[in-house]
């Protein structure tokens, strides 16, 4: 590729910006890379929070207008996205784009670089999720990207099964356990300052997003979460981060408004921001179904209660305590997780020096026309 390399990282809300940001940091303080930052997905909506700050200018942002609350409203915004990433990107002009994950818009995002031939990277390919619409993005995104950004061994494996060639595949880790260290350093005083509120001993940190291929979103799982947490002693406090933009956000958002009304133990949060790490390390425990608390809090030696199917599949380390999404089984998951000795827990998901490894990537691409020419491995398989 050129001298010097222009990337287009891209984010589409709170769920990827935590692993972007130290990526696009390292392109914009390297000589050899140029980085630019398109904003899309929920970024311009207050609804649902946004993570970014202003030290990172973005290049280009890119409304998605979610007009309602199902599965068309969510196909609308994404073909928004779709015709306003095409013409952010004939403006920016980069070398090569960088998406994360596996949401809807992402998808888009991905389109639009595959029709543009610009060489897409994707991170965090090769994950499992089989409770949510998010595995077959995952892996159609997988099919249209040239360069694969994953975060264990498992997942590489899984991108040789659909027939990705060898040396596009990087396994590296996930990126946002370069920022840990600096995150629970933040003192007590600072991290008050951007919850508005005193922090005490004794707190839990919860965050449960609806669950796309159940028929009610994932609502009777929420119910029965929020059961047992109303059960807990008003001395523990819950920091609750509200839903995502996934179809089904709304009802989960009015039941969790109606009961929490009255509760003086309750704080809710569109997002939390430069708050987030920070107030995980000092939580008691992480509850709900986000992937957070399965790449994230083993490396703060912090137990997550995984609740129901959303993360079903996903590889877990010995902090997560997995459960149905049923009052009894949650209530007992998390009395272990409360009670567990986790001294000694490791996180399959990386050492904390993910970010050089991709810089490393990043700046030894091969030549486009070397890049999108993709072939198709064949591995043997049983069966014919």
């Amino acid at each position: 590729m050129a001298e010097r390399v222009t990337i287009c990282v891209v984010s589409s809300g709170r769920a990827d910006y935590g692993l972007i940001r130290p990526i696009l940091d390292a392109l914009r303080a390297d000589p050899r890379t140029v980085g630019q930052l398109l904003l899309t997905g929920t970024h311009a909506d207050d609804r649902f929070g946004s993570e970014a700050d202003g030290r990172l200018r973005a290049d280009a942002l890119v409304p998605m207008p979610l007009d309602g609350d199902d599965a068309a409203a969510a196909a609308r915004g994404a073909a928004a996205v779709l015709v306003g990433v095409v013409e952010a990107l004939e403006r920016l002009k980069p070398d090569a784009v960088l998406i994360v994950g596996d949401r809807y818009e992402i998808l888009a995002v991905a389109q639009a670089a595959m029709l543009l031939r610009l060489p897409l990277i994707h991170l965090g390919g090769g994950d499992v999720t089989e409770g949510a619409i998010d595995e077959g993005i995952r892996h159609a995104v997988t099919k249209l990207a040239q360069v694969h950004l994953v975060t264990h061994a498992g997942a590489a494996r899984r991108l040789r099964q659909l027939g990705e060639e060898d040396w596009r595949i990087h396994t590296v880790g996930n990126p946002s356990l370069d920022s840990l260290a600096g995150a629970t350093s933040l003192p007590d005083t600072a991290l008050e300052g951007l919850l508005g509120r005193p922090v005490g001993a004794d707190n839990l940190l919860v965050c449960f997003h609806p669950v796309t291929l159940l028929p009610d979103g994932g609502l009777a799982e929420f119910e029965a979460m929020l059961a047992v947490l109303g059960e807990l002693p008003v001395s523990t406090h819950l920091w609750v981060t509200r839903p995502n933009a996934d179809p089904g956000h709304e009802g989960l958002n009015r039941h969790l408004d109606d009961w929490a009304a009255g509760r003086v133990n309750v704080s809710i949060h569109a997002a939390l921001g430069a708050a987030y790490l920070p107030l995980m390390a000092r939580c008691r425990a992480v509850v709900g179904n986000s992937s957070s608390g399965l790449t994230e809090t083993p490396s703060l030696g912090i137990p997550t209660v995984n609740i129901g199917v959303r993360q079903q599949g996903r590889l877990a380390g010995e902090t997560v305590f997995h459960c149905a999404g049923e009052v009894e089984a949650i209530r007992a998951a998390l009395a272990r997780a409360m009670a567990a000795d986790l001294s000694g827990a490791t996180n399959p998901y990386g050492d904390g020096k993910t970010v050089p490894r991709i810089l490393s990537v990043l700046t030894s691409l091969p030549e486009r026309d070397v890049l999108m020419h993709k072939r198709f491995i064949d591995i043997e398989v049983g069966g014919g």
